[in-house]
């Protein structure tokens, strides 16, 4: 008979308790933003999801030791880096790896092959040449023999891969640089993360390497992708993409860049021949379910300039986007896997350039735009 009388009071006792919980543990309103330093850049993840504070405190520290994890794995510019260890490895020597790491060179070696030799990882030394990684020395062109000598130590035979034994062996003293897909791979990471929390709204914004699921609503309003106007004095949205489920990549010619005798060298280094890019394509933005994918084929096509990279688009059904310099303004073009994955009458109001099998003979003079 105790007992009945102490039961309305414990229950009382316990909604406090519970009361006093959700108090200290609130509901946040969305949407939510979560950003900091990472890669010499900023990240950025927006949750289009309620979710209690706790969580979002676990959340973040995920987020960080994720992205810590990538960065410790293939920095350029970290001496305890896992990369930097295969880059002191002697050559011909083997160096086991992580799966991260694997994974990584797997992609990358691939995208090597399918451009012709426009994405090259090897090519670091020469990026460091000419002042654009962690090798310090002026900004300033290099000397010719020094091109030649460094050109002619990368190669895709220079780096041998053993993905079953996760394993791989420099075969020159070649300098490998991830720095054109490891924010593609960080990416691609941070959504592995969230999905495993359960997410199904969300946007991850890595310098510009963007991932995005569900809705920016929750329900059904796409998110909204920028592809800026190639000019490094401002930020400006030329396009914007309305995505969901999908990752877009940009590389572009217009903010790394120094100025020599009024010539303009942008860090974006050809390693066919050892010089920086000077064609006229100045922006390609890629879309692909990976981001490393897009990452990688985002560098390789802006390599190759633009009647190329829209040939190397067409042969690898490619989602691409260019943006190509014409006089004081540019002309933007994309694939016909572009062109599918959003339709032309959706393109129409973007005022690009379609493919010439879905277009007329005046459509790229239509989307001339200064």
């Amino acid at each position: 008979m105790q007992f009945h009388r102490l039961l309305p009071l414990c229950l009382v006792v316990i909604g406090l308790w519970l009361a006093g919980c959700a108090e200290t543990d609130p509901e946040l309103d969305t949407p939510i933003r979560l950003e900091g330093e990472i890669f010499g850049t900023f990240y950025q993840v927006s949750l289009a999801e309620s979710l209690r504070q706790s969580d979002l405190d676990l959340l973040e520290a995920g987020i960080r030791d994720t992205l810590e994890d990538v960065d410790a794995a293939m920095s350029t510019y970290r001496d305890d880096a896992e990369l930097m260890a295969l880059n002191r490895t002697p050559v011909g020597q083997w160096k086991t790896l992580s799966a991260e790491l694997t994974e990584v060179l797997a992609i990358s070696e691939a995208v090597a092959r399918q451009s012709g030799g426009a994405f090259d990882i090897t090519i670091g030394g020469v990026v460091n040449l000419w002042s654009f990684g962690p090798e310090a020395r002026p900004r300033e062109v290099p000397e010719p023999d020094e091109i030649e000598a460094r050109l002619g130590e990368i190669g895709l035979d220079k780096v041998e891969l053993d993905v079953e034994r996760s394993r791989a062996r420099r075969m020159s003293d070649v300098f490998i640089d991830l720095s054109a897909v490891a924010k593609g791979y960080a990416t691609d990471r941070l959504m592995a993360l969230l999905d495993d929390h359960g997410f199904s709204h969300y946007l991850v914004n890595i310098g510009g390497e963007l991932a995005v699921s569900g809705y920016r609503d929750g329900q059904q309003s796409p998110w909204r992708v920028g592809v800026e106007v190639p000019d490094g004095s401002r930020q400006v949205a030329r396009h914007v993409l309305p995505l969901h489920d999908m990752t877009v990549a940009t590389s572009g010619d217009y903010r790394n860049y120094f100025e020599q005798d009024g010539e303009r060298y942008s860090h974006t280094i050809d390693p066919r021949n050892g010089y920086p890019i000077r064609h006229p394509l100045a922006s390609v933005s890629v879309l692909h379910p990976s981001n490393a994918w897009a990452d990688a084929w985002a560098t390789a096509l802006l390599v190759l300039g633009p009647e190329q990279a829209m040939a190397k688009a067409r042969e690898q059904s490619l989602r691409v986007m260019t943006l190509v310099r014409e006089g004081d303004g540019w002309v933007s073009e994309v694939s016909p896997a572009f062109v599918e994955y959003f339709g032309a009458e959706a393109l129409s109001d973007m005022h690009v350039a379609l493919p010439s099998e879905t277009s007329d003979d005046t459509n790229a003079d239509r989307n001339k735009e200064s």
